[in-house]
């Protein structure tokens, strides 16, 4: 009987970042699938749909008959190939369909047939495992310590989080900082994806041994995403810990991280020119979702000097345009906000510190209990 992955092993998968080959419709990818997995799919959308609609005209029996028809000859034979590289590639890998049904019990078939490897079939396939990561996310969020770090804008929050190995960082796996200018030079990751990501580090955190996580203060959407409602509760009722930095230091970390990054990833992706121009493009669109707040005049001012700061760039590859902008962003706009929000969170408040001080209080899970 062929190689079968069950329930009992879908802890495994992840831990360990198995690969695996997702054998649905590109169509049916793209929605959501696991970091580890690789489109291979058994049948185009095209082929699914014709499948499909024949399965709820005509039945079980001549829909198979249709699909075997449509990958056949030497498409069937290029798409045994492909799968055939993955495996030689991750010899301990999976593969999985929607349900663990057909899609993926065919074409673990045509492997034995075609290549002499039993290749193992996830059962239960895509739909089993992404309920296996739902239902660990809400036991995990509840068994977990959750402590929050919070601080204001600029003062290099994710960078304390990255050198805490029990943290989870929300804003690296939604790929956006949580701002008007939140976004990278990259897309966000689907929902689906986004949640996935976050039942899988959690998953690896119990596994470390760890008993508390910490995770930045964040509103219930990262960019477009959602944080886990039952995840962001908690984080609303759980102790803070504080960064107190300067804001000569958080203006220089937001030039640096907004501006500088932002451009030197542009210019990787798209060489000088247009990196430069992308960068123009990413900062003033950012400003604009500020304008109606900023008021008329205050933000044609600043979007004159932000264009002033691409110019100095430009001639003299000098990032020190934004600074002012930005300095004038953070003081003006959002610490009055983040006062605000703080006001109403002083009891909350367990450790204030500077970067360092901070980093050693949180690396240290003993300081961390409840």
């Amino acid at each position: 009987m062929p190689n079968t992955l069950e329930a009992q092993e879908y802890r495994r998968l992840f831990l360990e970042d198995v690969p695996m080959i997702d054998l649905r419709a590109p169509i049916e990818f793209v929605q959501g699938a696991f970091a580890t997995s690789t489109s291979l799919p058994l049948m185009s959308d095209d082929e699914r749909e014709a499948v499909g609609t024949c399965y709820k005209e005509e039945g079980q029996d001549a829909a198979i008959k249709l699909g075997h028809s449509l990958v056949s000859g030497d498409l069937k034979a290029e798409r045994v190939a492909a799968w055939k590289a993955f495996i030689d590639q991750n010899p301990s890998g999976v593969l999985y369909c929607f349900r663990g049904g057909l899609r993926s019990r065919t074409t673990q078939q045509w492997i034995i047939d075609e290549c002499g490897i039993d290749y193992p079939r996830v059962d239960g396939g895509y739909k089993a495992l992404r309920r296996f990561l739902i239902d660990e996310t809400e036991r995990l969020i509840e068994k977990f310590n959750i402590v929050v770090l919070s601080g204001q804008s600029g003062t290099g929050k994710t960078r304390i989080l990255k050198k805490i190995p029990h943290s989870l960082d929300l804003e690296g796996l939604a790929n956006h900082r949580g701002s008007a200018f939140g976004n990278t030079t990259t897309p966000q990751p689907t929902q689906i994806n986004f949640e996935n990501d976050v039942a899988i580090t959690l998953l690896k955190a119990e596994a470390a041994g760890y008993k508390t996580i910490v995770v930045e203060d964040e509103s219930r959407n990262v960019g477009s995403l959602h944080v886990p409602p039952s995840l962001h509760a908690k984080m609303t009722d759980s102790y803070m810990v504080m960064l107190d930095v300067s804001d000569e230091d958080r203006v220089d970390i937001t030039v640096q991280e907004y501006a500088k990054d932002i451009h030197l990833a542009y210019c990787e992706q798209f060489g000088k020119d247009e990196g430069l121009k992308k960068l123009s493009e990413h900062l003033q669109g950012s400003l604009a979702k500020l304008q109606k707040r900023l008021g008329g005049e205050r933000f044609t001012r600043m979007k004159q000097t932000m264009d002033d700061g691409i110019t100095l760039l430009s001639e003299s590859n000098d990032y020190s345009g934004f600074a002012g902008i930005f300095g004038e962003l953070l003081i003006d706009y959002y610490d009055p906000m983040y006062a605000y929000q703080l006001s109403k969170k002083q009891d909350r408040i367990s450790f204030t510190g500077s970067r360092e001080e901070v980093l050693n209080h949180l690396s240290d899970e003993a300081n961390l209990s409840p």
